[in-house]
């Protein structure tokens, strides 16, 4: 597997990610969504990278930017090893 194919595989499965992240914050705007069996799913999926962040605080008032934050760091991560790995090749 070439070092090129292996990152359009690491930035495309970040993407992927980030809109289940998207999906999970946007369930928490209609009541009983987490209690589908979608919204398990996408929980179950989510939860133990936003679990990270839970630590900070990261609410102002009613609204919590734990997703967003995540999002983020995802993508400056994936990013730093795209970079390192295209040194690299």
């Amino acid at each position: 597997m070439s070092i090129a194919l292996f990152i359009f595989l690491l930035y495309t499965g970040v993407r992927i990610y980030s809109g289940v992240l998207i999906i999970y914050a946007l369930l928490s705007w209609f009541p009983g969504a987490y209690d589908s069996m979608f919204g398990r799913l996408i929980s179950r999926i989510s939860e133990p990278y936003l679990s990270l962040f839970d630590r900070l605080n990261l609410n102002i008032g009613m609204i919590g930017f734990n997703v967003m934050i995540a999002i983020i760091v995802l993508n400056l991560a994936a990013s730093g090893l795209g970079r390192i790995l295209q040194s690299i090749m």
